[in-house]
């Protein structure tokens, strides 16, 4: 059979997509929601978490999940067991997220065990917690640590560019050589020079370690094999649980290279796997769509010419060991030379609508077409009824492309690879997408903003520092596991099982500032706003299908605004395409989810943290730790700022899921008004600023009250909370207080903070303006939590007075301002300023004039009285698509924010209909 090239798949399977398009043809808003999780009844002191997905989890490998707990509730150092509904007693191994300001928990992790027996509901109380049957032991030596979890036993190094030289289960080495692959081309559009690296090690760190769970650290840069040069900043994580035999991969890239010169054209992690046994013994699977499963052997014995015999050929098809030879027909155990075996295999997910298994002899032979489908579930499997090894991505054909390999399957020892990036999808290309098209001058730069909304500034529009991190698994096992369970491997590895509490409980805890409330239905007027939140999400999520907002640097994000001329989002114009954050999309995401407590949200925000948190963020280099803008590349705008890296995006995720990654992100925002020294936001100053030189030596940045003061008080919040470092806590007190002092509180606007103390200088300026931008990026739901946790008056009242006075009326403003504000906008979004104000001040007639600014819509859009979509078909469009012209994702996410806040907060004052 002929080998195909890499192009002729690619091009079969866009072909294919076009004519059939999945025949399915998902829509974008259906009319029935999906069904929140059954409430649960709460019980004093009683913590009750659930699965987040529907159904049970048949395979557990272990867990972490974080739970809420009201202020005074448990003090600092208590311990935690936990009991499954019906009383029996659960491995639990826990730790503090962050506290109150009076030293009690406030957000705890926890870690259950892996393989426990299926259970619904969990308990989570105060009291001594039951050891595992077999708990985690972690031993450290010089070169190495050595995690034992009962079922296998890891060595993970401390130097060297092997990760993990050795996992071994019941005495035999199954995993071998753990290591990090790295393919550089010279070149994003092929180049003539392919080099080779390997991850190697520079530092490693046991982050945790305890009888349920343990995590290792790991960060280095990849190396060439001569040593030369050594670039691509990775952190990898390990995570081991006591009973489990997967190991978790977290592996995040730093990008440092010169997109015009350095392009991955491949990026994985590999093992050996020994070999054990004949080569009809030894088995490989693939999952496909679903529980869809692809299982052959390296040498197959059925479909011959002649029959080895039934015994023989349903041991090969489940993967169980064959008869003796000479309990075969021998007119097939004379012949086994004359039949192939299959050393190498390939599973490549070109795009999220296409993927081909490939099979050949060996190196030098034409590849076989085994199998075709379009969405890969990710996990492969090698091994022998002796032993093996099963390994996954995750997110696997959202983030395409990506390849699962085996190799040398006929050897002592095969060879398998995930890759995150694909070695036959060619490189990857970060450069810009344009030149600079004349936009030498701030002025011209301005100029050009007007006509495609782009930011943009030469030498701006660099990857310089940005991240991807990908979600791995490798399994240890005794041997050729049943179809059914690598099945559920397979479902682990597409919806990792997670625990989560319920809305209602967590409402009660008084988390993140009382801007949400459950799901109500109590009246129509309620349950009208409950449908178009529901359709909202929904149409974002068939915008996600249908549009296939997916890809390795892509999946995790929506677009920013629709065209309905061309019937498309705006890909290709400047700062329309990509959204970025803006307008907290994400924080509508999260929202969302806490009120509704439903899979699919969590999901989608998740990948959304993932995204934002990583590739719209520059981790290292001049621009670190800033974001960028909305763009049509995630890292194109010249408007490098806090208000994309805001931390205040991660909080929701990081407590829900105790993720060591998120919390260093959030971590990295602490200092990031330094940066502001050298790339102010407002540097261009409508076209008339003047380029600044670098000032290492600073003390102070000017800085916003808004956007950039936002960011950084949540990032000041959560790492007081997450540590309850006083120096902190007093930066992020002088820095309100010095708010409260100016002589128009937030109307201020901007002025000069001290970089150590966060204290601002006190403006003698009298004069009152705001931004409409300004309290759109987290600033509501950090102010909130702020006033809900310390006790500043003169910054209660300044936030108070911006509440108040932003959608007041012209003579309302001028009585209190000396002036009405102009250029204001999104009055829509800011009617849940109006609704905190009333609820501080038990207002009534405020929460009536919120919901006046809210049904009004001006700034946003009103609520629409048939909520549906317009099927778009024919010519117009290259395939069918589910339009709804008046949705962009900036008044999206504004409205979901004002409809779940001022439903929190002035509910009782929806006026009927």
């Amino acid at each position: 059979m002929p080998s195909i090239t890499r192009r002729e798949f690619v091009r079969s399977t866009v072909l294919a997509v076009a004519a059939a398009k999945l025949t399915s043809e998902l829509r974008a808003a259906p009319e029935v929601p999906s069904a929140p999780p059954a409430k649960v009844p709460l019980k004093p002191g009683v913590a009750s978490v659930h699965w987040l997905e529907e159904n049970t989890p048949q395979t557990v490998t272990g867990t972490t999940w974080g739970v809420p707990w009201p202020q005074g509730r448990h003090a600092a150092g208590t311990t935690f067991k936990l009991n499954t509904a019906t009383g029996n007693p659960v491995p639990v191994q826990s730790w503090p997220l962050a506290f109150w300001p009076d030293g009690s928990l406030k957000w705890t992790g926890h870690a259950l065990p892996a393989n426990l027996a299926p259970a619904e509901n969990f308990e989570l109380t105060a009291g001594v917690p039951v050891a595992p049957a077999q708990p985690l032991t972690v031993k450290e030596t010089s070169g190495a640590f050595e995690i034992d979890t009962g079922v296998i036993h890891a060595h993970v190094a401390k130097t060297g560019r092997i990760l993990i030289p050795l996992i071994t289960r019941d005495g035999r080495d199954i995993l071998r050589d753990g290591r990090l692959v790295l393919l550089r081309s010279d070149s994003p559009s092929g180049g003539t020079k392919q080099e080779n690296f390997q991850g190697e090690i520079s530092s490693v760190i046991l982050e945790s370690s305890g009888p349920v769970r343990a995590v290792v650290k790991i960060n280095g840069k990849h190396a060439a094999a001569a040593g030369s040069r050594s670039w691509l900043p990775f952190v990898v994580r390990l995570y081991f649980y006591a009973g489990g035999d997967a190991v978790r991969l977290l592996h995040t890239i730093i990008y440092d290279g010169d997109p015009q010169n350095d392009a991955i054209s491949g990026l994985g992690v590999r093992f050996a796997v020994p070999l054990r046994g004949e080569f009809h013994d030894r088995h490989v699977r693939f999952s496909g769509q679903e529980q869809g499963l692809f299982a052959e052997a390296v040498r197959s014995v059925t479909g011959l010419r002649r029959d080895p015999g039934t015994a023989v050929k349903e041991a090969q098809l489940a993967g169980r060991a064959t008869p003796p030879l000479d309990a075969w027909a021998k007119t097939v155990s004379g012949r086994m030379n004359y039949i192939p075996a299959f050393s190498d295999w390939t599973l490549f997910q070109a795009n999220s609508d296409g993927y081909e298994i490939r099979k050949r002899t060996k190196a030098g032979f034409t590849w076989l077409s085994s199998a075709r489908g379009t969405r890969a579930g990710g996990l492969g499997y090698v091994g022998t009824p002796e032993g093996g090894a099963a390994f996954g991505l995750r997110n696997f054909w959202q983030s395409h492309p990506a390849q699962l390999d085996i190799r040398n399957a006929t050897g002592e020892a095969a060879e398998i690879t995930a890759w995150l990036w694909s070695p036959e999808a060619g490189p990857m290309d970060l450069r810009p997408y344009h030149d600079d098209m004349g936009e030498a001058t701030y002025a011209e730069q301005v100029e050009a903003m007007e006509i495609t909304y782009e930011d943009y500034e030469p030498g701006f529009d660099s990857p310089e520092g940005v991240a991807r991190t990908s979600e791995l698994y490798f399994w240890a096992l005794p041997a050729t596991p049943a179809r059914e369970q690598l099945a559920r491997l397979a479902e682990v590895l597409r919806h990792p099982p997670v625990l989560v509490a319920g809305p209602e409980y967590m409402h009660t805890c008084g988390v993140f500032g009382g801007l949400w409330s459950p799901v109500d239905r109590s009246t129509p007027e309620r349950s009208a706003l409950e449908d178009q939140l529901d359709w909202y999400f929904k149409y974002y999520q068939g915008q996600q299908e249908q549009r296939r907002w997916y890809g390795f640097w892509n999946y995790g994000d929506v677009m920013h605004t629709y065209d309905a001329d061309r019937h498309e989002w705006r890909y290709d114009v400047g700062g329309f395409a990509w959204d970025n954050s803006e307008l907290s999309t994400d924080l509508w995401l999260w929202l969302h989810f806490f009120r509704t407590g439903r899979a699919d949200a969590f999901r989608f925000a998740e990948a959304m943290t993932r995204h934002t948190g990583e590739v719209d963020v520059h981790h290292q280099g001049r621009f670190a730790p800033l974001g960028s803008r909305h763009n049509v590349l995630h890292w194109g705008c010249s408007a490098k700022q806090l208000r994309i890296s805001n931390a205040a995006n991660r909080r929701y995720f990081y407590y829900l899921t105790a993720d060591e990654r998120v919390g260093d992100l959030m971590r990295e925002q602490v200092e990031a008004a330094r940066a502001l020294v050298n790339i102010q936001p407002n540097r261009k100053g409508g076209g008339r600023g003047k380029k600044q030189a670098p000032d290492a030596t600073a003390t102070h940045a000017r800085i916003g009250f808004g956007t950039d003061w936002g960011a950084l008080s949540a990032a000041w919040l959560t790492e007081w909370e997450r540590t309850g470092d006083p120096k902190i806590r007093d930066r992020l007190v002088t820095s309100m207080t010095t708010i409260g002092r100016q002589p128009r509180g937030f109307f201020s606007s901007a002025e000069r903070m001290d970089l150590s103390t966060g204290a601002f200088d006190i403006s003698k300026d009298i004069h009152a303006s705001a931004s409409h931008l300004s309290a759109v990026f987290g600033l509501v739901e950090v102010c909130a939590e702020l006033v809900q946790l310390l006790d500043v008056p003169e910054f209660k009242q300044a936030w108070l007075d911006y509440c108040e006075l932003y959608n007041a009326s012209a003579e309302e403003q001028t009585k209190r301002l000396g002036q009405p504000l102009s250029g204001l906008n999104l009055q829509q979004g800011h009617s849940r300023l109006t609704a905190f104000a009333a609820k501080m001040k038990n207002d009534p007639a405020l929460a009536q004039r919120a919901w006046a600014e809210f049904q009004g819509g001006i700034g946003g859009f009103a609520r629409h009285s048939t909520l549906e979509t317009k099927r778009i078909t024919g010519p117009a469009v290259l395939q069918p698509v589910d339009e709804a012209a008046f949705v962009s994702t900036n008044a999206t996410a504004q409205w979901g924010l004002a409809a779940i806040q001022n439903l929190a907060l002035a509910g009782n004052a929806l006026p009927s209909s």
